[in-house]
This record gives C-alpha cells, structure tokens and sequence, in this order.
C-alpha cells in the first residue's frame, strides 16, 4: 500500500498546475533507488535546486529516492505513461523497453572510467541517447559510468584464471551470467539484498559492483579482496515523460535541460569522489585491493562481447558511433 499510496501522491503531484493568467504552478516528481548519500541523489537534489531558483518557484521538484516509487523498470514504465515525470536509472533495467541499450552489456566496452564518462559525455553519448525518443522518453544525459568490480572472500583475482569455479553474485543480465561464464565462474543471480548473508555464509565467493557501494553497503566486512577487475562499466542516465516535459513552457524546459546538464556534473564529481574514498575505507577495513592482468580478462570475454553487439539491435550503428568518438579522444 505504501508504493501505491506515493505512486498516487507522485502523479498528483505531477499534475499540478493552476491555470489562469497567473504564473503556472508544475511539480516534477524525481524518482530512483539509491540511498540518500550517492550520486542519484547529489544529482536529485542539484537539479531541484536549480530548477526552483532558476523558474521562481513556478516549477518545484519533489524527489522520491530508496525505491519509493518502485524498482527501476517499474519507473521506467511510469514515466513512459506519464504517472512520474524523472527517473534515475542504470542502463540495464532499460534495456526491456529500449534494446538497444543492450550493448552496455558489453565487457569491457570502454577501457576505464575516465575514458566511459568523456565518450558518455560527447557525441556517443549524445549517440545512444538518440535512441530514446522512439521509446517515448526524453533524454536528460548521462550521469556516470558506474565501474563493476568482483570482490571476493575466498581468493584474490589477479588473473583471468583465477576466476574459475568462483561463484559470483552477479545481476540478472543474460549478457552478465554469460560473461562470468565465460570466464570459468559460476554465475550466481539472486537478491541484491541477500549478498551479504551469502558472502558471510560461504553460499557465494563474491559478488561485483563499484567501490562506493562495496563499502557504504558493508560487503568489506566480509570480503577480502576487491579486485579492479573492471569488466562492466554501467552507464546512469536522467530519463523525463515527454509528456511532462511538454507541459512546460519554453523558457520552463530551457531551464529543466541545463539544470540537468549542470546537475549531472555535479553528480559525476560525486561519484568519483565516492569511488576514491571507497578504495581508501575498503583499505582501512583491511580488504587488499588487487590489480589485476586485465588483458586475459578481455580476452577470455572477447567472444562475448562480440556476440553480443552483433545481436543487439544497432549494434553496429552504436559500435561505429563509439569507435568514431574514441579515435576522438586520441
């Protein structure tokens, strides 16, 4: 009752507007599923900042984090609708509704962070974001990558080999489980919230995901490797109803487009400041951060990534756009 109850304040609020000479009065409601202290919410509460500065008050901005509104598909398919205006999502659970978004799936589709967040921020992003409309969402950008890394308990990971007969919590991705396969590992999908137990228990080796999340999560409690493995580098993005965005005036939606720019700056600062200092706590708590020889991991997944580009649709439109922005770069 409590998600039905905010999906109703959510599209109550999203509705809001007087009518009449007078100013205006539009609510945006803003939802995702990370806690307070991550970059979903710096991003959340910046871009609320500046859009109620910026327009006056004429446009407020509700914000629903810890998935009040739902998991991550379930806002997808409300702002589709037009119940919620914004969500902040992984690419992953978009990949449903936009399957051209397949393709992050990819290991080691980008070489490091630095590299994913200046192509996601240039003309491959603006590339991949493209795709969107046809899907019925506005596209806001791209906050970050966010880098997946294995941590274990059992052994560290210093070469691809290691990963053998490892089992691994990993997301419920197809293109993930084939991945870890790939490797030797034993794939193992299963609750987000029930990896803790597991990894204390002995029922998984390990589990992947970025730094921040390692530590502020407590998984280095019962870890003792983080291994810097970097085989997924998973993209967040700002999603908007086209429905919603029309609502607004002209000015109104110049505003909403470059809070969200500088917001999403703001975020990606966030984010690699979390990343850091989750390396450093993870090294106080006595986890060993291992380096890893990255070059057998990519080609024990080279047949995986390749066949899952070419299976994705545009695939090769979107590989062509990312080697294009690439040799860019150089």
């Amino acid at each position: 009752m409590t998600l039905f109850r905010n999906l109703v304040a959510a599209a109550s609020f999203a509705l809001v507007a007087q009518a009449g000479p007078a100013a205006a009065q539009v609510d945006l409601t803003i939802g995702h599923t990370l806690m307070p202290d991550t970059h979903y919410q710096a991003f959340a509460e910046k871009f609320k900042e500046l859009v109620e500065d910026r327009t006056n008050g004429e446009v407020t901005v509700s914000i629903f984090g810890q998935s009040q509104l739902g998991g991550e598909v379930r806002m997808l398919q409300s702002v589709r609708s037009g119940a919620q205006s914004i969500v902040i999502t992984a690419s992953a659970p978009m990949e449903n509704s936009v399957p051209e978004y397949a393709v992050f799936a990819a290991p080691y589709l980008f070489n490091d962070l630095e590299e994913a967040n200046k192509l996601l921020q240039g003309s491959f992003g603006d590339h991949m974001l493209s795709y969107l409309p046809d899907h019925g969402y506005k596209p806001l950008g791209f906050i970050t990558a966010i880098e997946r890394d294995v941590y274990t308990s059992s052994k560290p990971i210093r070469q691809a080999s290691d990963m053998q007969n490892v089992k691994v919590r990993v997301i419920q991705s197809p293109a993930y489980v084939e991945t870890y396969q790939a490797l030797g590992a034993q794939p193992t999908p299963m609750n987000y919230a029930e990896v803790y137990i597991a990894l204390q228990n002995g029922v998984v080796d390990g589990a992947e995901n970025s730094p921040d999340v390692f530590v502020s999560d407590r998984h280095s409690e019962v870890s003792k490797y983080f291994n810097l493995t970097k085989i997924h580098f998973m993209p967040a993005l700002i999603v908007m109803s086209p429905e919603h965005f029309n609502r607004l005036d002209e000015e109104q939606q110049l505003i909403v487009v470059e809070a969200a720019d500088e917001a999403r700056a703001h975020a990606i600062q966030f984010y690699l400041k979390g990343y850091a200092s989750g390396l450093e706590k993870a090294r106080e708590a006595g986890v060993e951060i291992v380096e890893p020889d990255l070059e057998s991991f990519k080609d024990a997944t080279a047949n995986v990534a390749r066949k899952l580009i070419d299976s994705t649709p545009r695939g090769a439109e979107s590989e062509a756009a990312l080697e294009k922005a690439r040799a860019a770069l150089q």
